[in-house]
């Protein structure tokens, strides 16, 4: 059972159900207190679609590891995990993973609603048909892999309000630019591994750093403006106004200093930093939503 749950990849799919989560909680329509607005959330459609979010996130995940077991056996990172060590066979990984899928989209269906199904599969459809092929053929897969994860949020935001407005792009988009900074940051410190298994991120085609860090650097820059947009939009006040600026020069920093200092301490950093980062934005969000 343990290794049937490592195909989930629990520690990725909790930040996925943080960000539905937020978006679930702007589709809502505003209350004059916390107290009010806990009062009407309505649990069943909530859990409806956190349960529908997981299933679809788990077995996205089950079937990527699926497709890239071959992959994974030449990289020491992920040389131990349950296909590749032999632990699980890849037909009942592939199972496993389907089911899940399924079940998942058949329960944002049933259980909240069409739209947040269907931007369930895309996610997932983008995710295993577009992004996982493409990370042997070009580094740009990075930015296409960026769209299916930026969906969680909206999946949220659909769940709850029945449509996606402006609000639910701006967070999304917001989770958008944040994965590159992350994702850029990882691939820095598995370059060799990457290389190995003939995955062309970024690091392995331009070993030097220079180009990543000018990535990094440029997307820290672009997420500043962009998560000032709620308070513009009137999603949340002051506070959340202050506290996004203060995360998003504290973010920027980091790839500054990656910038200055290509080394793999550096590059670690941005990756502490970016894992800090969203809690403490979505945090701001909601404690600072106008009304509340």
């Amino acid at each position: 059972m343990r290794d049937y749950i490592d195909l989930t990849k629990p520690r990725i799919t909790w930040l996925i159900l943080m960000s539905t989560g937020i978006g679930y909680f702007f589709g809502l329509p505003a209350a004059p207190s916390w107290l009010a607005f806990l009062r009407h959330i309505p649990l069943l459609p909530f859990l409806h679609t956190i349960l529908g979010t997981g299933l679809i996130a788990s077995g996205t995940a089950a079937l990527n590891q699926w497709y890239e077991r071959g992959l994974d056996r030449k990289m020491h990172r992920t040389e131990q995990r349950p296909l590749p060590a032999g632990r699980i066979p890849s037909g009942r990984a592939l199972a496993f993973g389907i089911a899940l899928s399924i079940v998942g989209f058949v329960e944002l269906w049933l259980g909240v609603n069409l739209l947040s199904a269907a931007i369930g599969g895309f996610t997932l459809a983008s995710y295993l048909f577009l992004y996982t092929p493409l990370k042997t053929r070009t580094w740009w897969s990075t930015t296409i892999g960026a769209i299916p994860g930026a969906m969680p949020p909206m999946i949220g935001y659909a769940a709850a309000a029945g449509a996606l407005t402006r609000e639910s792009w701006v967070l999304g988009a917001i989770l958008f630019l944040w994965q590159f900074p992350h994702f850029y940051s990882i691939a820095w410190m598995y370059k060799d591994d990457y290389a190995r298994a003939g995955i062309r991120m970024l690091p392995v085609v331009e070993p030097d750093g220079r180009s990543t860090a000018r990535q990094i650097v440029f997307y820290g820059i672009a997420l500043i403006p962009v998560s000032l947009l709620p308070a513009w939009l009137g999603m949340a006040g002051s506070v959340y106004l202050i506290g996004a600026l203060a995360l998003g020069l504290w973010f920027l920093y980091s790839g500054l200093r990656v910038a200055r200092e290509r080394s793999l301490v550096r590059a670690r950093g941005v990756l502490i930093t970016s894992v800090m980062y969203l809690p403490l934005i979505y945090g701001l969000l909601l404690l600072n939503r106008p009304g509340l």
